[in-house]
């Protein structure tokens, strides 16, 4: 590859945040080497971004738990970002998922820590990681904030515990696994966690059809598709969102500054923005959809200005912009950016 700034390994390379996270990477000066469970998954995100073909190396890892499954991928790295884990809401076993996130993360830390060259460690965690239950009138959660009531579910119902606990839970054990490595090993590079809520935005890489699309990521492209605002996204989502490139940028940010990430968490959590509010804007983005893009009540269920969280609950993602010096993409922009990705998916 290139000479550049460096050169990052990334797990997880063709997943919706692995590709954010290699794009502001690039666009950052960094040569970039992705792990991926099947060599040719990660043809797509070469192809995506062509201008830097010659700064992206994609490597083979088929399975994360194994002994040593990073040795070779980590070689010569100047740092690690690990976003390579199960993601989903409705798993039914929690056995595979809490080995993948709870080893997954393990071996690539013993890789790290046995490699002179790593000098920044980046852990992708959530904000599942973080919501743990609350009462009062004003809720507010910070980094300060831990989700081991999931893992107390997950100890009591075992196989019976429902799937988007079981998610919640291979958060929290990952990430107090990455901590517990940091006080124990104390390795020579810097180690930081990223907690965002739900991602949102453009992909990288455009799927080859809807199914294809990041979850997190339904709300705005049902809208657009003309699903009715009260069923677009999932059932129950809340909706608080971040834009996938701010979770890059603070990828990007983290590897490049460890004297101001080191032993942090940053909770990546921007707009409010329910389906009501993206209507909006597509509506006034794309008149010529106005027939097929559901009116519902115009302005009703978010705040402006700036798409601010309601009162009484809120995941505080400030400290990011205060570190970083850098504020969140608008809302709006999210949306529209978002829609223009996707409109090549449309039949209506």
């Amino acid at each position: 590859m290139s000479s550049s700034k460096g050169l990052v390994l990334v797990s997880g390379a063709n997943s919706f945040v692995g590709g954010a996270a290699i794009e502001a990477l690039l666009k950052a000066g960094y040569s970039v080497r992705g792990t991926v469970r099947s060599k040719a998954s990660g043809d797509p995100l070469i192809e995506a971004l062509p201008e830097y073909a010659d700064k992206i190396e994609i490597v083979q890892v088929a399975d994360i738990t194994a002994a040593g499954a990073f040795d070779e991928a980590v070689q010569g790295v100047d740092a690690v970002a690990h976003i390579a884990a199960p993601v989903a809401l409705n798993f039914d076993d929690p056995e595979p998922v809490m080995t993948a996130a709870i080893e997954g993360i393990k071996r690539i830390l013993e890789s790290a820590h046995a490699t002179p060259s790593v000098k920044s460690f980046v852990f992708m965690s959530s904000v599942v990681a973080i919501l743990s239950p609350k009462e009062g009138d004003e809720i507010v959660y910070t980094e300060a904030d831990w989700n081991t009531a999931s893992l107390d579910t997950l100890a009591e119902q075992g196989k019976n515990t429902p799937g988007h606990i079981i998610y919640y839970a291979s958060k929290t054990a990952a990430e107090q696994a990455l901590w517990a490595f940091r006080d124990k090993q104390h390795p020579k590079f810097s180690v930081t966690a990223l907690n965002p809520c739900f991602v949102t935005g453009p992909p990288v890489v455009v799927p080859k059809s809807p199914s294809g699309i990041n979850f997190t990521s339904r709300t705005i492209w049902d809208v657009l598709a003309g699903v009715p605002l009260a069923e677009a996204g999932l059932a129950g989502l809340f909706h608080g969102f971040v834009d996938v490139r701010d979770v890059g940028r603070m990828v990007a940010f983290s590897v490049a500054h460890p004297e101001k990430t080191d032993g942090e968490r940053f909770l990546l959590a921007s707009h409010y923005g329910p389906a009501q509010s993206i209507a909006d804007i597509l509506r006034r983005q794309y008149p010529e959809r106005a027939a097929i893009i559901h009116e519902g009540t115009p302005g009703e269920g978010y705040f402006l200005p700036g798409y601010i969280y309601p009162k009484g609950f809120r995941q505080d993602g400030t400290k990011a912009t205060r570190v970083s010096g850098q504020d969140y993409i608008p809302w709006e922009k999210t949306v529209v950016d978002m829609a223009e990705k996707l409109k090549p998916l449309l039949t209506n």
